[in-house]
């Protein structure tokens, strides 16, 4: 599986952005989907998922509210609507596909996949 995501960019504190993530391959719908991120001289951290249904989500304490993930298995997308910005959410943000069977996770051992990153910056 290949993950390209796209729609970074530069961003007003309480302004919005939408990421979306396309992955290649025919298993997309089988897999759980993650979003990460990792701001500068930090480790990569959490921010939300998505089972293979989109029924289920999860997200870290710091986005929940703001943040929403959904997914198009016909269009073998992800998406992270990114409300209510805030300067501390400024990070390249990835994309990841995880083969678990159900549910989602919020550990980056069980995602196998990983797209490039996109670059999110949010101005006071």
């Amino acid at each position: 599986v290949q993950l390209q995501a796209s729609g970074g960019g530069l961003v007003q504190a309480g302004g919005s952005l939408r990421l979306s993530c396309e992955a290649s391959g025919r298993a997309f719908s089988r897999y759980c989907m993650g979003w990460f991120r990792q701001a500068p001289g930090k480790e990569r951290e959490f921010v939300g998922a998505i089972d293979w249904s989109g029924v289920y989500t999860d997200y870290a304490d710091s986005v929940k509210g703001r943040f929403t993930i959904s997914r198009d298995n016909a269009k073998n997308t992800v998406y992270l609507q990114m409300n209510s910005l805030k300067p501390e959410d400024t990070a390249v943000y990835y994309c990841a596909a995880s083969t678990i069977v159900s549910g989602t996770s919020n550990l980056q051992i069980f995602y196998s996949y990983w797209g490039q990153g996109t670059q999110v910056t949010v101005s006071s």
